[in-house]
């Protein structure tokens, strides 16, 4: 490396996570002391000089500097690993505020410095493994972390991807602009870090670019079954067999027996259009916005935009600036963040710093985890004291509120119309918070109408809304959300008792232990499951990871007890119900001011997780399978 290069890298580092990475490669606690002690910053992407002087600042890249000579020279070798108590001090120096003890152990994880693994405990016979038997159902962020688990303990599996590529829903979202809204440092495996990433949120190709490397790491490409759609599952008690009716690409049909049947479906794979009236009717093209029409030029078109969610926030600007009209029909205004680094590349000098400086990458990574996870959960609970419950969940999510209507105000300078029509008469966070990717500045184009009345029915060639008025376009694009409700709504299940699961769970019920396990349906593990979604911060794929350990360590026990069935028992389903309830009766989502999709008709939470990312570590580090109803291995004639 050229020393101007170094240079240069460390003029653009974050100088908390030198300071990290000096106090833990020199074990010297100077560096965790004023006059190095960052200061607190809440914004995601940290400020970059943790509020040190500039003297300071230089003193720590002179020092680091010097230790990287060291270590490039072999005067210097990294020491053995921290101690837990050494790394939870380190991590409330390096946010500059106090991080609780019970957050270190799970943290460790988090930034690999402890495996999350499951081992065996005694090496099974190979008789054994290779009797029992896995089928995992999809190919995206979930089944990818499932079969690779799978395949490092050396269970046979079988994963199957109704899709022709991997990718699950980001194989599908391939709309313009399609990408994260969680800084994708942190939005990646945890024992698959990926450096090279070229954007602080990075678009859908890179994400699903990073998905295929991580199924070469796993050694998985060779391993999916594409095209592949399971119909019905049904339980045989007899057996202690899941009966699975598959279906490939060719339309051929083929039943398969599985011990176990983990379902990495998701909640966002079926799109939501059944409620627009009239929409067969349309003369044009229509489709929705998962479903992606690239074959259709905008260009010169009338276009209508049915929905105002995330991901019509994220495709509005590319879709106005190739249409000659765009009309956006919105339910609902939405709350949206200032697009802090929503844009931002990741340097040349920054991935430097990641590739070449032990211990930047977890410690960054940990920045983004403190300050964009559970650190909102507080905001978002009701304070009984707080006098305008109408507005807002307690004084925090007050300050929220003004900080976001302030940045819309200066977004719609100059059009109080637009204003009138896109300020939320409801708490922020009350629905899935967006970060403005330049919306506002294309409902001020002069080529895009809001309509803020809800659409009544499609015609042939236009969109009528509620109150009657007629607009005529040439295509419809639906931005209308997901099927979230109807998890498992692809396939058939049906159950020891042979109910289908669909019927147990209704419409829109769904309910399940930890949001993975369902009465009546043994060795049936859900991935991103009911109650398990993130709507307060952190990142969906710190939850995977969690669940795939807690359903790995269960089939390990199935294994090594000879196990025929694991059945979470009906009493202990039904109190963490109620404890998910009596949570979420306490937090915004059931806010009576607004609808949204993360709950059913009845008003009841489905959708997020209502605690903390550290208390679902916690439910889910080690089964307790006292948990469950377990019925031992029986001897069968043959």
């Amino acid at each position: 490396m050229s020393a101007s290069t170094r240079a240069a890298a460390l003029r653009e580092a974050s100088v908390p996570t030198l300071l990290m990475c000096l106090a833990q490669i020199t074990r010297d606690p100077r560096w965790l002391d004023d006059p190095f002690r960052p200061k607190r910053d809440i914004s995601i992407f940290a400020e970059r000089s943790g509020g040190l002087s500039e003297t300071a600042q230089e003193v720590v890249r002179e020092a680091i500097s010097g230790v990287l000579d060291e270590l490039a020279d072999g005067r210097r070798s990294l020491p053995p690993p921290l101690a837990a108590d050494d790394l939870a001090r380190m991590m409330s120096v390096c946010v500059g505020e106090n991080v609780p003890g019970e957050y270190t152990a799970m943290t460790m994880e988090e930034m690999g410095f402890t495996s999350r693994e499951v081992r065996w405990n005694a090496p099974p016979p190979s008789a054994e493994l290779a009797r029992f038997r896995v089928l995992v159902v999809g190919c995206g962020f979930s089944g990818l972390c499932v079969a690779g688990r799978l395949r490092e303990l050396g269970i046979t599996f079988d994963i199957v991807d109704k899709n022709p590529e991997l990718g699950g829903t980001w194989f599908e979202n391939n709309y313009p602009e399609a990408g994260v809204d969680t800084p994708n440092h942190y939005y990646s495996y945890s024992f698959a870090p990926n450096l090279a990433w070229t954007s602080n949120y990075s678009k859908r190709d890179e994400v699903v670019a990073y998905q295929r490397a991580v199924a070469v790491q796993l050694g998985l490409q060779e391993s999916i079954e594409f095209g592949v759609q399971v119909e019905q599952m049904r339980w045989d008690d007899a057996q202690g067999v899941w009966e699975v009716r598959l279906r490939d690409a060719n339309g051929v049909a083929s039943q398969r027996r599985y011990q176990a049947v983990i379902s990495a479906t998701g909640q966002l794979n079926q799109p939501k259009t059944a409620s627009i009236r009239g929409l067969e009717q349309f003369a044009g093209p229509a489709w929705h916005c998962a479903r992606w029409r690239h074959d259709v030029p905008l260009e010169g078109k009338r276009i209508a935009v049915v929905g105002t969610g995330a991901s019509a926030m994220q495709f509005l600007r590319s879709v106005a600036a190739r249409a000659a009209k765009v009309t956006v029909f919105q339910r609902s205004p939405q709350w949206a963040r200032p697009p802090q680094d929503y844009h931002g590349t990741v340097s040349h000098g920054e991935r430097w710093l990641l590739e070449n400086i032990p211990y930047y990458y977890p410690w960054y990574r940990f920045g983004l985890m403190w300050r964009f996870g559970d650190g909102l959960l507080p905001t978002v609970r009701r304070d009984p004291s707080w006098p305008h419950p109408e507005r807002a969940m307690n004084y925090r999510n007050d300050r929220q509120r003004q900080q976001m209507t302030e940045y819309l105000l200066t977004q719609l300078e100059g059009r109080p119309d637009l204003v009138a029509k896109c300020l939320p008469d409801y708490p922020p966070y009350g629905k899935r918070i967006l970060i403005d990717n330049g919306w506002y500045q294309a409902l001020k184009r002069p080529n895009v109408e809001l309509v803020t009345e809800a659409v009544d029915r499609i015609e042939a060639d236009a969109v009528i809304a509620a109150d009657g008025s007629r607009h005529e376009v040439d295509a419809i694009i639906l931005a209308t959300g997901f099927e979230a409700a109807r998890m498992l709504g692809s396939m058939t299940v049906l159950g020891r008792s042979g109910q289908p699961l669909a019927e147990a769970w209704g419409d829109d019920d769904p309910r399940a232990y930890l949001g993975i396990t369902v009465p009546d349906y043994p060795n049936l593990f859900v991935t991103y499951g009911p109650n398990t979604g993130l709507a307060h911060g952190g990142s969906l794929i710190f939850v995977i990871e969690c669940q795939v350990r807690y359903i790995t360590t269960l089939l390990r026990s199935m294994i090594e007890r000879s196990l025929e069935r694991l059945e979470v028992r009906r009493d202990v389903h039904d109190r963490y119900t109620k404890k998910v309830d009596a949570e979420h009766s306490e937090l915004v989502w059931t806010h009576p001011g607004m609808n949204n999709w993360y709950r059913n008709r009845r008003g009841r939470v489905f959708g997020p997780m209502p605690f903390r990312l550290v208390d679902y570590w916690r439910f889910t580090r080690e089964p307790d399978l006292d948990d469950f109803e377990a019925r031992p291995r029986r001897a069968r004639l043959t």
